[in-house]
Parts: structure tokens; sequence; C-alpha cells
């Protein structure tokens, strides 16, 4: 960390500190470009709903608290960010105030507080076990402190880190996603998706790398059953995503699936995979925003919410449907669309860690999964554009251009960075590197 500003000094090791390192910044970059489209699109989608006051204050409050997070310099700043982010993104989920919204934020509040709260105790731990609570590349625990206590930290470290999981979607903390995401609105959708969950992956690799330490965790039983959890999540998700007509519910497992490709980067504990992880952070974040807001999109426009009833909306909405077949491209990973690249890293950097099955088991499942997302993904766009002969069209007209502008930019980015790789590739390769 650079530029290290200590707001609140409550004890030597207690302090609450704001610095700068590259892959904070990465995440700063990605939420807040996220959050702008996302809020432009949200001008055209509240218009004509209530309580827009109250969700646009949330959605900006929440994004300062994720802001925070990003520039938090040790970890009890970066606990306490995580929790108010929690708090304040809440009544985004139940904005709508429906039965099912208020039970769905219900929901996500008691797992995102169930997981910080495993995460609390591993600061505990490593307050005692450590010399600093700072990020510090490596780890920060005193060898000659958890000398005959090394079964204990890896315990703890395999619940702490589990425990930010849960933001992330990983199973079996992942269950609010699916109920949160068809409840809330569809731009509150598109940020839980493509940056909320980013937060608890960014967590994870400031506990893996940064607390805990690569050298500590490397080769040991809780590398090897993060791994499996990951490889579960990603498969769980995309068969999920199949059976689901719900087209929202199917984008929220899809989500489940795919943040999971990051943190399968993320645990796999080498250069190569987590700079896929990086990378596939940020294809996620734009290619999730821009299918939700297509969803809200759709929706909005023709109250349509499942699969099934948009046959030949595609040619009514010919902009939306299309940039929902480059999203759909892209998260399926087919280049040179994004998306393929940082699988191409996730699954190089399996396979070159060496570990026993699992060296090979990732990037079979990865590739599974992605031929599960074409089938969950594809027959959208096939059966918008091209219903079956005879069968009844669905009626819908093609959005405002305040709804189309940001998704065109998330669909134009699609593009752009899967063919144009190299600045993003070698900055990501530059902040995978500071962790090492």
């Amino acid at each position: 960390m650079t530029n290290v500003y200590t707001l609140l000094k409550i004890t030597d090791k207690l302090t609450l500190q704001f610095g700068s390192d590259p892959t904070g910044r990465f995440f700063l970059c990605l939420v807040t470009i996220m959050w702008i489209l996302v809020g432009i699109y949200a001008q055209k989608y509240k218009e004509h709903q209530k309580h827009n006051a109250r969700f646009f204050t949330f959605y900006i409050l929440t994004w300062v608290m994720l802001a925070s997070l990003t520039m938090a310099a040790n970890y009890l700043t970066m606990y306490l960010c995580f929790e108010f982010m929690t708090l304040l993104s809440m009544p985004l989920v139940l904005h709508n105030g429906t039965p099912e919204s208020i039970a769905a934020a219900k929901k996500y509040l008691f797992y995102s507080i169930f997981g910080a709260t495993l995460g609390l105790m591993g600061m505990f731990f490593v307050n005692t076990y450590g010399t600093t609570l700072a990020f510090t590349a490596g780890g920060v625990l005193d060898p000659a402190k958890i000398a005959g206590h090394e079964t204990l930290i890896l315990w703890v470290a395999f619940l702490s880190i589990a425990g930010f999981g849960a933001k992330a979607g990983l199973f079996p903390l992942h269950a609010w996603l699916p109920t949160a995401h068809p409840v809330a609105p569809a731009p509150a959708s598109a940020v839980l998706s493509g940056c909320i969950t980013k937060a608890g992956v960014l967590c994870i690799i400031r506990l893996v790398y940064q607390i805990y330490g690569v050298q500590l965790l490397r080769g040991t039983w809780v590398q090897m059953a993060l791994i499996i959890l990951a490889l579960i999540t990603v498969f769980m998700g995309s068969m999920m995503a199949f059976g689901e007509d719900l087209m929202k519910k199917r984008f929220a497992f899809s989500t489940v699936s795919q943040v999971s490709y990051v943190l399968l980067g993320v645990f796999t504990m080498n250069e190569t995979a987590l700079l896929g992880a990086l990378l596939h952070a940020a294809y996620h974040s734009i290619i999730k925003d821009g299918l939700f807001l297509c969803a809200g999109t759709i929706i909005f426009w023709t109250h349509k919410e499942h699969v099934s009833e948009m046959k030949g909306l595609g040619r009514k909405m010919p902009v939306t449907f299309g940039s929902l077949a480059i999203f759909s491209l892209g998260l399926v990973g087919i280049p040179p669309f994004a998306g393929f690249l940082s699988k191409w890293y996730l699954a190089s950097g399996s396979l070159s860690e060496g570990l026993p099955v699992l060296s090979w088991l990732a990037p079979a499942i990865l590739l599974l999964s992605a031929l599960l997302t074409a089938g969950y993904l594809f027959p959208i766009c096939i059966h918008g554009f091209f219903p079956a002969e005879g069968e009844p069209e669905a009626e819908g007209k093609e959005g405002s251009a305040l709804m189309l502008v940001p998704i065109l930019i998330l669909a134009a980015a699609t593009v752009l960075i899967g063919i144009f790789a190299s600045p993003l590739k070698d900055a990501l390769q530059a902040a995978a590197a500071t962790m090492f």
C-alpha cells in the first residue's frame, strides 16, 4: 500500500487506514464506471416509480462504501467498510416493498452478516498471531507465534475466507443471490451482480495474498477445499441457470457460477491464474451489468419476465436483443469477445499448478460450464430473433436512448476489450505480480 492515510488510531494495531495499490485501484475504477453507467440507465428506469429519492440515496451511499472498501489499507478498515456496504445496499433489494423483496432483503442481510462475522473472527486471530493488520504482500502472520498452532490457523483461514465468499456467492453461502436479484429493480440487480459480488472477491484476495499469505496456504487442505467449493459453485450455478425460466433469476444463477470462476483463479494461487481472475472480474462486471440492463429494458417495456414469453421480441427490440447476443457470446468465452482471455488464463493457471486431479478437473469444469452458459443464454437470442413458424410473437418496442446508451457502451466494451486486450491485461498482470 502507498500513500497510507490514518483516519483514526485506536491502538497501535487497530487503526482506520486508507491507501492505494494496483489491485485496489483496479476495483475502484471498475465499480465506479459500472455505477455511473447503471446510474444513467436508472434515470429512465425509475422515472415512473415510487421512492426514487430513497433509491438513489442508497445507490450513491453504497458506492461510497464500495469505493472506501477498495482503498482500505488494513483488515479492520476493510471489515467495517464491508459491513456498512451491506447495510446500505440492503434497501436496494427491498426497495419495491413487496413481501418477496422484504424476505429477500432479510436473506441477503443474514448471509452477508454471517459471512462477515466469520471474517471478524479471522481478524481477532490475525491480531493475535500477526505482526500487523495492514495488508502486506506475502502475509502478516508471525512464524514464531503460529508455531505449534498451524492447524488452528488453517481452520481460521478457511472459515474467514469462506465467510467473505458469501458476498461472492460461494457455495454453500450463495442462496441469497437467486433470491435477491429477481425482486430488486433492474439497476440494483445489475450492480449487485456486477459490482457488489466483487467486494467479496476483493476481500478474499486481501486475505489469501496479503494477510495469511500464499506460502502458508498453498498445498494445504485449505487450498484444496476452497478450489473444490469454487468448482462446485461453477457447475451448480450453470446447471441451475440452465433450468430456470425466470430471466433475472437465470442471470442470478449465472452470476453464482461466473463469480466462482474468479474465485477459482484466486484460490489456485499462482500469478497466471490470478491474472485470469482479475480479467474475469472485469469482464463479468461489464457483461453481467449489460445482461441485467437488457433484462430490465425488456421488463420495463413489455412486462414479460420469463424466457419462454420472449419469442419474436428480438424483431421488435433489435438493439436490446443484439446487445444481449454480444453479452452472451462474451460470457460463453467465444473469441474475440471479452471472456475468452480470462478463461484461457484460468485454465492455464490451473494446469500449471499441478494439483492432484484438480489441475485437469478445473479446466474440464470450466469447459462444461461454458457449454451450459451457451445453453441458457443463446436460446433467448435465437427465439427472440427466429421464433418458430406460426408461433405467436410477443409485443414490445425498443427502449429510450437513456436506457440504450449504457447498454450499447457495455456491448461495445465487450467487443473492444476482447480484441484490444493488451492494455488491460498488462495492467492487471502488474497488479497480480505485486501479490507475490
